[in-house]
């Protein structure tokens, strides 16, 4: 659902992408405004859906998560039953932490963080023995060189 915002939501959400966890005053300031109607236009966004849940970016390789896995996935199997087991496992398996669906020859990519090529394994063992996969390719990232989830408003 698309929802309509102007200038000073733009200002805003960028603010707040930029480091939520800042002063309602220190946005204000910033967006040119006065606190009260930034929190209201806030309060809107949050109800309109537009700002999610607020979270912790932390630092994976600084807690011992050093390995970071692209796995692309094909299958066979394009059954309801067979995807609704696939998206329970996926969504119990904290290591994945990010899955989509493509278009193409691939089925579906995960982004899967585990400290060592060891734990992606024990990863991997786990998921063929839980879903039924044709094939599984694992590529291992190098050096992230960009991560971001701000959106270009």
């Amino acid at each position: 659902m698309s929802v309509r915002i102007d200038g000073m939501d733009r200002k805003i959400l960028t603010a707040l992408q930029q480091d939520a966890s800042r002063s309602l005053d220190d946005i204000a300031r910033e967006v040119g405004s006065s606190k009260t109607p930034v929190w209201n236009r806030i309060r809107k966004l949050r109800a309109a859906g537009v700002i999610g849940r607020q979270t912790v970016e932390l630092n994976a390789e600084a807690l011992g998560f050093e390995a970071c896995f692209f796995v692309l996935i094909r299958t066979s199997e394009h059954e309801a039953g067979w995807q609704e087991r696939f998206l329970a496992t996926l969504r119990a398996r904290p290591e994945v932490q990010e899955a989509h669906r493509l278009a193409g020859d691939i089925d579906y990519i995960l982004k899967v963080r585990v400290r060592n090529a060891r734990a992606y394994d024990e990863f991997y063992q786990a998921l063929i023995s839980e879903v039924r996969i044709f094939n599984v390719t694992a590529l291992l990232s190098m050096e992230e060189l960009k991560s971001t989830t701000d959106l270009p408003l």
